[in-house]
């Protein structure tokens, strides 16, 4: 059987990033080690299960992929954040995921976009 990481990959840097800028609120200049570490361990929950869901039911749905990456972002960031567990940490949690959503369905169309462009560069063999 082979593994393919690219999709873990993908899904866990989309829902860390989303994590790390949720959590400082758009401002990388307040960015410590510990939102490092809330943000990796967020994204690689994240990626892991999103990677084994998508994988599972096997979807060429770039929509439906970047749906299950928000919702289990969002579980993962409420999971990981359960010490400040309330309204707030919700909603944040919340953000988190539409903001992977909105940043796996942007990814998945750039990737498309340069995939397609490289493959019209390329010359072909006859």
């Amino acid at each position: 059987m082979k593994i393919k990481l690219a999709p873990f990959v993908e899904n866990a840097c989309e829902s860390g990033f989303a994590c790390l800028l949720t959590m400082v609120q758009g401002n990388v200049l307040v960015l410590g080690v510990s939102h490092w570490i809330v943000a990796s361990q967020t994204g690689l929950l994240t990626g892991a299960i999103a990677a084994a869901v998508a994988t599972v039911a096997s979807s060429k749905r770039k929509w439906a992929v970047a749906l299950v990456l928000g919702v289990t972002t969002t579980a993962v960031d409420a999971v990981v954040h359960l010490a400040t567990l309330g309204a707030a940490s919700l909603l944040e949690a919340a953000v988190t995921g539409v903001g992977a959503f909105v940043l796996s369905l942007a990814a998945g169309a750039a990737l498309r976009r340069w995939n397609g462009v490289r493959r019209r560069a390329a010359p072909q063999a006859r």
